[in-house]
C-alpha cells in the first residue's frame, strides 16, 4: 500500500471515528470565517461607496429664499474667484430646479409635493473643491455671506458612517477571533481523542522506526480537511451575502448607487476565508499531536 493511499484511509477512518466532535469544529469553523469574511464584505461595500463620495465630494450653499438677485450673484462671484474649488464644479440650481428636485425626491408623496411652490424652495448651489479636505473650509468662507442661509457639507455623514462601521468591523472580528479559537480548541480537542485512540499503534509505528512526520501526516490531513470544508460553508455563505447586498442595493436611491460589491472582492475575501480555515485545521493538529510525539 502507498503511503498516499495509507494517509488517506487512516484520516477517513479518523474522521468517522470522531464524527460529532468533527462535525462541531467544521460547524464553529464556518460560523466563525463566515462573521469574518461577512464583515470583510461589508467593510468593502462601504469603502467602494465613500470612496467615490471622497472623489466627487460636494457642499451645497443654500441661499434664502427671498435671497436678492445681487446677492445671488455675489456668492457666484465668490465661488469662481476660489482656487480651492473646481472651475467646473460650480452648478447653480434655480427655483424651479429645486422644485423637480424636491418632486423627484418626493414623488411617493404627492399631497406634499402638490402643497409646494417653486417659489418656496430656495436657490442653492452646489460645489466641488479640487481636494476633500477643502470641502469644510470653503463652507466656512460662506458663514456669514449675506443671503446665505445654511450650508451642508457631506464630512460629517461620511464621519458618521466610517465611525459606525469601524466599530461594527472590530465587534465583528472579535466575536470571529472568539469562534475561531473556539473552532481551534474543538480540532484540537478532536486530534487529542484519535491520537489517544491510536496511541499503542503509534507507539508500535515508533518502534519500528516511523518518524514523527510519518505519524503526523494522517492527523494533520483531518484538521486540514475540518478546517477546509468549514471554510467551504463559509465562502458559500459569503457569496449568499454578496448576492443579497447587490440585491439590497440595485433599487435604493442615488445616495446608496456608489454602495456595490465586486465580484473579485468576493474572490479575494473567499480565497482568505478558505486559507485561514485550512490554516486553522493544520494548527489544530500541530496543538493536539504535540503531547504524544516528541518535537
Amino acid at each position: 500500500m502507498s503511503r498516499l493511499a495509507y494517509f488517506t484511509r487512516e484520516t477517513l477512518i479518523s474522521l468517522r471515528r470522531n464524527l460529532l466532535m468533527t462535525f462541531a469544529g467544521v460547524m464553529t469553523v464556518a460560523v466563525s470565517l463566515f462573521l469574518f469574511g461577512g464583515i470583510l464584505l461589508v467593510s468593502r461595500t462601504v469603502d467602494h461607496g465613500t470612496n467615490k463620495w471622497k472623489h466627487g465630494v460636494e457642499l451645497e450653499i443654500f441661499m434664502q429664499v427671498k435671497a436678492s438677485t445681487t446677492q445671488i450673484d455675489a456668492v457666484k462671484a465668490q465661488l469662481l474667484a476660489n482656487p480651492k474649488i473646481k472651475k467646473d464644479g460650480i452648478r447653480f440650481l434655480s427655483h424651479q430646479d429645486a422644485y423637480n428636485e424636491f418632486k423627484r425626491l418626493f414623488s411617493e408623496q404627492p399631497t406634499l409635493v402638490e402643497n409646494e411652490s417653486p417659489e418656496e424652495l430656495p436657490t442653492s448651489f452646489r460645489v466641488k473643491p479640487i481636494s476633500p479636505a477643502y470641502t469644510s473650509e470653503i463652507g466656512n468662507e460662506f458663514q456669514n455671506v449675506p443671503g446665505v442661509d445654511q450650508i451642508n457639507t457631506p464630512a460629517k455623514q461620511v464621519k458618521t458612517l466610517l465611525n459606525v462601521t469601524k466599530w461594527i468591523r472590530w465587534a465583528f472580528f472579535g466575536l470571529a477571533g472568539v469562534l475561531l479559537a473556539s473552532s481551534l480548541f474543538l480540532i484540537v480537542n478532536t486530534i487529542r481523542l484519535a491520537t489517544f485512540a491510536r496511541r499503542r499503534e503509534i507507539e508500535v509505528m515508533k518502534l519500528v522506526g516511523a518518524s514523527n512526520w510519518f505519524v503526523r501526516v494522517p492527523f494533520m490531513a483531518e484538521g486540514f480537511v475540518q478546517g477546509t470544508i468549514g471554510a467551504g460553508f463559509a465562502v458559500g455563505l459569503v457569496y449568499f451575502l454578496k448576492w443579497l447586498i447587490t440585491r439590497l442595493l440595485e433599487n435604493q436611491n442615488k445616495l446608496l448607487q456608489p454602495f456595490y460589491t465586486s465580484s473579485h472582492d468576493v474572490f479575494v475575501i473567499g480565497a482568505l476565508v478558505l486559507l485561514i480555515g485550512a490554516g486553522i485545521g493544520v494548527l489544530g493538529s500541530m496543538i493536539g499531536l504535540r503531547r504524544f510525539l516528541e518535537v
